[in-house]
Parts: structure tokens; C-alpha cells; sequence
């Protein structure tokens, strides 16, 4: 074993050059995922970290202690509580202080006339508590407020809104109100809690625009005295609280919103990176055996001497094995570090480009330096592991013969098995899409697809070479017809190296087929729902924004050139024990101005105690016309509705409707997130589009969109989705384009007497290197053009699964002009690939060359 050790030393140290690609390639993998790593412990412990300091005045909470929550919302919505039971806290022994919190939705609008935030996180309004040890937010700068229209904002908004002291501006919540900013403050030592904006204000104002009724809070924030400690306190406000009221510690509610930041952002978010993660380093496997593969079949005679000399076949198979673990360790190591770095890019990058995450150290746990490390070592040892083997396998007859062309790639039994897998996975696919819906089953079948494409590889790669270089035999001659041939003289490595551009391709091509659906989906769903000629929305993501004035669509309503104006708000109740979103709005105009399908029952007739639910619901609760259905709203209060109408379609307008009147007296903070807008007869759109953004200027100046522009806004998130999607999968098209430059280096010192005899026969340099370059191209197209298939495959299969597992009905398209610029991308990149190796062949020394063995 020592003696393969030496071997393999001695062989790195002599062809240090043949490794460095695979070296690449296994560090640029390590380090995303490293980085990815540590960026999420880092985030973790610092939102932790924030929020507890943020909250360490405050000893204990008390809050409701029921949520209602509804399906895809992890943080229930709780009733409210008494103002005045702060004063009966504040008489209990060991209680320092209690202070009503009070918390709702509110918006900022910029100096430029813009809403600030509103694209995810909460945009927040509430009462500026006084006690300074109660308050999370700090006063940097200014005072407090104390005079109704006076705010304090946290630092990081006002500087995103271009807004300083003594500005008015207005705060949606949602009905515009105007506002003087007195206090600019901050949260933790930060400009702000991550991208939260906030506004607080006096508590009469706050009770008057946040709540439904005066004398209402979120909740009591309670300050324990000198030797309570947080529990003690806890035990004893248990007592005095009235039924449905809980009190818990301080801690416990730092770590509830950690919790929640953790499951809406932070898991998602490094989910996302692991996923790409994943990808990169599936991408360099393909790259790291290829070159293995390369590296071996280069040293089959120098495998067969040693054979011969006595070396046992465990000896070649180790000493192949040792250097694969070399590089493996080194880059992996190197990786590791690399990741690190990354990670502390990132963090001081994401403040810049709009995401001020807290500041801290990096936090490195104990995983996220061991995985980093095992998994590139076994990624780099699983693709080395097969050449290897083939090395132990060197006859020692080999090293009086030349070797022959790899015509592997075409065996019969690969396209067997290959063929056999194909048919498998369309089976599975077809079944998990078409017959019984099943994402399990339509992911199983994917994921044979891709193996088939792998398998099948070397057997298709002689025929698509073949054809793909066609064109290169009339445009380039003799130059082409070589690099046509020479792309062909190896299936098994031209597929190979073009399996990794073709994964990055087909990942690539998946999320756009699977993004210009969804796009689709959305203009389908509008264009089948809305009937109406306008809407009127707030341009928001995730839980920011503010909504729409309630009395917006009243006001809409009168204008001379509408005939219908509908407003869509949102409640939230249990319908017979499961908490369920409700559609609050006016009935009658909603089925003026949006098609429900077959409506049974009457719409007209729900009053203030009928519900109207689609028959998809119905179905599931077992509920027809007729029926009772009890709902308990976040007040506590129970109430039993009868099912009046069932109707067909709810993309748009949500799966249970009740009427404003029956909200009314269970409402919290009001709002609406639609107001559709039918003009009468004879009004053209730009007119009536006019008369109505007048309007809706009053009310905080929301958008005012037709049909197309409102589906294409709704659909503004995916293009954001797809950006990142798109600038993270450039690193696996990076470590697939190291493949193609590193197979391609290598071939040239397998090919060097052979480049030197073309060189010798008259072939000038710049027929040299465009041979190469165009060999690389094809190389190139081979891999893009599967890539684009299975993903347009794979994308067909994502939406039908989606379509099939969900009540939306989901559109297919594929776009042509984002197809045809993946596809431009990836053979501009196998030109760029190509572009060194061509140049040290172009470089090679004639006589050495024709001299090399």
C-alpha cells in the first residue's frame, strides 16, 4: 500500500494540470453548500440574538390564548384583548409595569408619492409604547409622539422613503391617514427588524386605526420587578387572567418569532440554496468522472507495465483511489474555506441590494463544517470509484498494443437498459400525472427520466453528433468534418461531458417552462374569473402592504361611467372546527363582476347569516344548500351560518363568501384586497380608468390596472423567483463549462502527435483552434439540446402534478424566446469553453508533438 501511495504522489505531482478542473469543480460545490451553511446558522443566531435583545425588558406576555389558523399560514390569527387589563396586571405583587401592544397593518408612503416595502415582509403599524424597557423599538432620533397625527418610523424605512423629522407623508392602514414624523427609531441597534417597516403612534391613534373598536390591544407586554424571574411572574399572572387569556415568558415570545421568521424565510431560503446545492454538485460528479474516466484511459499502458512488473490489481484500483482522495480532500478543504468566505460575502452584500438582515458574527456549527467535508470527499471518491476499478482491470498485455477507440458508449446492453428505464419512467410519469395525480409518483418518474437521459447518453451522442455537426461540413469544411469526427471517436466521454451542461440546462429550462405556466395559469384564471373592466390593487407580496380602503369601492361605485364596483376583503374563522380564509364583500356585485360558474342556491339571499362556499368545499365538508355550518371567529364568538349558495369557480374569489354585514361585528383591522371595477355601457377603458384612479388617489393612490395589466402584476413575483433561479443555476453551468475545458484539455494531450502530424500535413493555428473550438460547440449543443428536452419534459410533468394535487386548474406554455435564449447561452458558453484548449493546442510544438508517444 505504501508503494501506491508513492505511485500516486508521484503521479499528482507530474500531472498536477489533468486535476485542476476536477479540483474546481469539487470546491465550487463544497463552497455553495458550505456557504449556504453557515449563512443559515449565521441568520439564525443573529435573528435570535436580535429579537432577544430587542425583547429583554419584557418579562412576560399576555395574549389570547386561541389562534385561528388557515391552510399554507403558519401564525394563526388571535383575538384581541382588553386594554384595561393592563391596570389590573399592573396590581399584581412582582409587576413592575404593563403596557398594552397594539399591532396592525400599516404602510408608509415614500416622499416620491411610492409605498415603501410591501414585497414580503409585515409592513407594521402600532402603538409607541412609553416604558422604555417594554418598547423594542429604540428612539434614535426626535421625540415620541404625542399628539394624534404624530409617528415615529424606524430609521430603515424613513431612509428607504427618502423621509426625514418634521415630513408629513401619509400611512395607509388602510384608509390613508396624514402623518408628521416627530421620531425616527430602531430595533436591536438596527435601522429595523430585517425589511419590517414600522410606525408607531400614539395609543387613542392607534386604537382608532388599527382596531376595530376602541379599548382593544394584540397584547400586554409586562415588566417583572427587582428578583422575579420570568416564570415566577408567568405563575403568577396565570391566576387573574380571564378565561381565554394566557400570559407566557418573555423568552418563550423572542423565540415564537424566531420561530416564525425560521419557518417563513429562513427555512425556505436555505432550502432553496441546498437545492442548487444539490445540483452543482450532481453537475460535478458528471465532470469529476469524466475526468478520472479520461486520466485512466490516458495511463492504460503505464497500468499495464506496472501489471506486468508485479503490481496486484488492489494496487492500481488504490493507488487510482489515493488520488482521487487527494484531490478530494484538498479541494474539498479548500471548499470549506471558500464556503466561509461566501457566506461573509453575502452577508455584508445582502444590506446592500435591499436585505438588511442583522448584523452579528458568523455562527459556524459543527455540521456545517463536517457535511461540507464529507460530501464533496464522497462525491469526489463516488465518480472516481468506477475508473478506478477499471484501472485494477488493466490487462498487462495492454502495454504492447495500442488502444483501441472506446466504442462502449454504443453496447447494446446500454441501450437496452437505457430504452428500458426511458419506458419505466414515462410509465411512472404518465400514471403520476394523467391516471391517479400524485407528485410522489410524477417525481419518481422524473427522476428515471433523468437517469434514462444519463444511461442513454453514449448510444444517442453518435447519432446527434452526427446530426447537429452537419451544418459545420458546409460552413467550415475540412475544419469541421474534423471536429464533427473528433466529437465522435468517444461517445461515452462526449456524453459524459455533455451530461453535465445538460442537467444545468434542463434545470434551467424546467423552472422557465414551469414559470411562463404559472404566468399563464394567472392570465387564464383572470381573464375565465374577472369579469370586470379594472382592478384596483396594492402592489404586495407575502405579508407586507396594507390593503385597500373598505370605503374605496363605495366611492368607485358612484362615479357616472361605472356600473359595478366590488370590493374583496378577508376574514378569517373555524367552519366546523378548521380554520378557513372568508371573502368579505358584497355578494350580488360579485357575481356581477366575476364568473363563479354554476352557482346552486342564491347569492342574493346570504344576509347575516348565510354563507356561500364553491363545490369543491363542499364536497370536503359534505355541505349542500340548506346545510349548517358553525363558525367561531377570532372574538371567541360562535355562530351557526347556513350554506345558501354553492358555486363552481373561486380562484379569484376565494372558497367561502359572507357578507360584510355578517363580518361586521367580528372584525379586526378592515381591509380589502381587490376592488373590481365593470364600466357601463359605452365608457371606454382609458376613460373609465381615469375617472377611477382619480378616485383611488384619496384613498392612498393604490394601482389601477385592466384585465392583462392586473394578471401580469399578480404574476410580477415569478419573474423575481425566476432572476434568482437563473443567477443561482449559473454556477452549475459554470462547473459543467470547467468540464467541457478540462475534458477537452485532457483529450489534447491523448490527441498531442495527432495535432502534431494535421499541424505537419498543412493545418495552420486557426484551423487548429477552430477545430477545437467547434468540437466544444458540439460538445455543447449535444448537452443543450437534451437539456432543453427533459426540461421541457420535466416541466410539462411539474405543472400536470400541480394541476392534478391542487383545485386550481394550471396551464401549460412553453416560451420559445426564453427556450431559444437558453439555448443561445449554452453553445455560447461551449465556444467559451473551448477557447483555452484550443489555444494550447494551437500552441504545441510541431516536432515534440509528432516525437510524443
Amino acid at each position: 500500500m505504501n508503494a501506491s501511495v508513492r505511485l500516486s504522489m508521484s503521479s499528482l505531482r507530474a500531472h498536477k494540470r489533468r486535476f485542476a478542473g476536477t479540483f474546481l469543480a469539487v470546491f465550487l460545490g463544497v463552497a455553495f453548500l458550505a456557504g449556504t451553511l453557515v449563512m443559515g446558522d449565521t441568520l439564525r443566531a443573529n435573528f435570535d440574538t436580535m429579537f432577544g435583545d430587542a425583547t429583554s425588558g419584557t418579562d412576560a406576555v399576555v395574549r389570547s390564548a386561541d389562534a385561528i389558523t388557515t391552510p399554507g399560514e403558519s401564525q394563526g390569527v388571535r383575538q384581541p384583548v382588553s386594554t384595561s387589563l393592563a391596570k389590573t396586571i399592573t396590581q399584581v405583587p412582582g409587576v413592575a409595569a404593563a403596557a398594552p401592544s397594539i399591532q396592525g397593518a400599516g404602510q408608509l408612503v415614500g416622499a416620491n408619492g411610492e409605498a415603501i416595502g410591501g414585497k414580503g415582509p409585515p409592513t407594521l403599524a402600532g402603538n409607541w409604547i412609553t416604558d422604555p424597557k417594554l418598547n423594542p423599538y429604540r428612539l434614535a432620533e426626535g421625540r415620541t409622539p404625542t399628539a394624534t397625527g404624530e409617528v415615529v418610523v424606524n430609521r430603515g424605512a424613513a431612509a428607504k422613503g427618502h423621509l426625514k423629522i418634521g415630513d408629513t407623508t401619509t400611512l395607509r392602514t388602510p384608509d390613508p391617514v396624514k402623518v408628521r414624523i416627530v421620531g425616527l427609531a430602531t430595533f436591536a441597534g438596527e435601522d429595523g427588524m430585517a425589511q419590517v417597516t414600522f410606525t408607531g403612534m400614539t395609543q387613542s391613534d392607534a386604537e382608532k386605526y388599527l382596531t376595530a373598536k376602541p379599548g382593544e390591544a394584540s397584547s400586554i407586554s409586562v415588566r417583572a420587578g427587582p428578583g422575579i424571574s420570568q416564570r415566577q411572574l408567568v405563575d403568577r399572572l396565570t391566576p387573574v387572567l380571564p378565561k381565554g387569556v394566557e400570559a407566557i415568558t418573555g423568552q418563550q415570545s423572542a423565540q415564537e418569532n424566531t420561530d416564525m421568521v425560521a419557518s417563513q424565510f429562513l427555512t425556505i431560503f436555505t432550502t432553496f440554496l441546498l437545492v442548487f446545492s444539490g445540483i452543482a454538485l450532481l453537475v460535478a460528479t458528471f465532470s469529476i468522472h469524466n475526468t478520472f474516466a479520461i486520466v485512466i484511459a490516458q495511463r492504460t499502458r503505464e497500468n499495464a507495465l506496472l501489471r506486468a512488473l508485479g503490481a496486484s490489481r488492489r494496487q492500481v484500483t488504490a493507488a487510482t483511489v489515493t488520488e482521487a482522495s487527494v484531490v478530494a480532500v484538498t479541494a474539498s478543504a479548500a471548499g470549506l474555506a471558500g464556503g466561509i468566505g461566501i457566506a461573509a460575502g453575502l452577508q455584508a452584500l445582502f444590506p446592500a441590494i435591499g436585505f438588511p438582515f442583522p448584523n452579528g458574527d458568523l455562527v459556524i456549527h459543527t455540521l456545517s463544517l463536517t457535511l461540507p467535508l464529507l460530501v464533496g470527499t464522497i462525491v469526489c471518491l463516488a465518480s472516481a470509484l468506477m475508473p478506478a476499478v477499471r484501472a485494477g482491470r488493466t490487462a498487462p498485455l495492454a502495454a504492447l498494443r495500442e488502444t483501441a477507440v472506446d466504442e462502449s458508449g454504443a453496447s447494446r446492453t446500454r441501450a437496452v437498459i437505457g430504452t428500458t428505464l426511458a419506458a419505466l419512467a414515462l410509465a411512472v410519469t404518465l400514471t403520476g400525472v394523467l391516471v391517479s395525480p400524485s407528485l410522489l409518483l410524477a417525481g419518481l418518474g422524473a427522476l428515471l427520466a433523468l437517469i434514462a437521459f444519463v444511461v442513454l447518453g453514449p448510444v444517442a451522442s453518435s447519432t446527434a453528433v452526427r446530426v447537429l455537426g452537419v451544418p459545420l461540413d458546409r460552413l467550415r469544411g475540412i475544419t469541421g468534418g474534423l471536429a464533427r469526427r473528433n466529437a465522435l471517436r468517444n461517445p461515452r466521454r462526449t456524453a459524459a461531458t455533455a451530461s453535465a451542461l445538460m442537467i444545468g440546462v434542463a434545470v434551467v429550462s424546467l423552472f422557465t417552462v414551469f414559470g411562463a405556466s404559472l404566468k399563464a395559469t394567472m392570465d387564464q384564471t383572470v381573464s375565465r374569473s374577472f369579469a370586470g373592466d379594472v382592478a384596483v390593487s396594492t402592489p404586495s407580496f407575502g405579508a407586507g402592504g396594507s390593503g385597500l380602503s373598505p370605503q374605496l369601492a363605495g366611492a368607485i361605485a358612484k362615479l357616472p361611467e361605472v356600473d359595478t364596483a366590488v370590493g374583496l376583503g378577508r376574514g378569517v374563522a373555524e367552519v366546523n372546527g378548521k380554520g378557513r380564509a372568508l371573502t368579505v364583500t358584497d355578494p350580488t356585485a360579485l357575481a356581477r363582476t366575476f364568473d363563479l360558474g354554476k352557482v346552486q342556491g342564491s347569492l342574493t339571499t346570504l344576509g347575516t347569516d348565510g354563507i356561500a362556499i364553491t363545490r369543491t368545499e363542499a364536497n370536503r365538508q359534505h355541505l349542500t344548500t340548506g346545510s349548517k355550518a358553525q363558525l367561531t371567529f377570532t372574538d371567541g364568538k360562535k355562530k351557526t351560518f347556513t350554506v345558501r349558495a354553492v358555486y363552481g369557480q373561486s380562484e379569484l374569489a376565494g372558497d367561502y363568501v359572507i357578507t360584510r354585514a355578517a363580518w361586521a361585528p367580528h372584525r379586526t383591522q378592515d381591509s380589502d384586497t381587490l376592488v373590481a371595477v365593470s364600466f357601463k355601457d359605452g365608457v371606454s377603458t382609458a376613460k373609465g380608468k381615469a375617472a377611477v384612479a382619480k378616485v383611488a388617489d384619496h384613498y392612498g393612490a393604490p394601482q389601477v390596472q385592466t384585465r392583462h395589466e392586473y394578471a401580469q402584476s399578480s404574476a410580477g413575483g415569478i419573474d423575481m423567483m425566476l432572476t434568482l433561479v437563473y443567477a443561482l443555476l449559473a454556477l452549475a453551468v459554470l462547473i459543467a463549462l470547467l468540464g467541457i475545458a478540462n475534458t477537452l484539455t485532457l483529450a489534447i494531450h491523448e490527441r498531442t502527435r495527432e495535432l502534431g502530424l494535421l499541424r505537419a500535413v498543412g493545418q495552420t493555428r486557426p484551423q487548429l483552434r477552430a477545430m477545437i473550438r467547434w468540437e466544444s460547440v458540439l460538445v455543447a449543443a449535444f448537452g443543450t439540446v437534451g437539456g432543453l428536452a427533459l426540461g421541457a419534459f420535466l416541466g410539462w410533468v411539474l405543472v400536470k402534478a400541480s394541476d392534478g394535487a391542487s383545485d386550481s386548474t394550471f396551464a401549460f406554455s412553453i416560451p420559445p424566446q426564453q427556450l431559444l435564449l437558453v439555448a443561445l447561452v449554452g453553445l455560447t458558453a461551449g465556444a467559451l469553453a473551448g477557447l483555452r484548449p484550443a489555444r494550447r493546442a494551437a500552441h504545441l510544438d510541431l516536432l515534440r508533438a509528432i516525437a510524443t508517444e
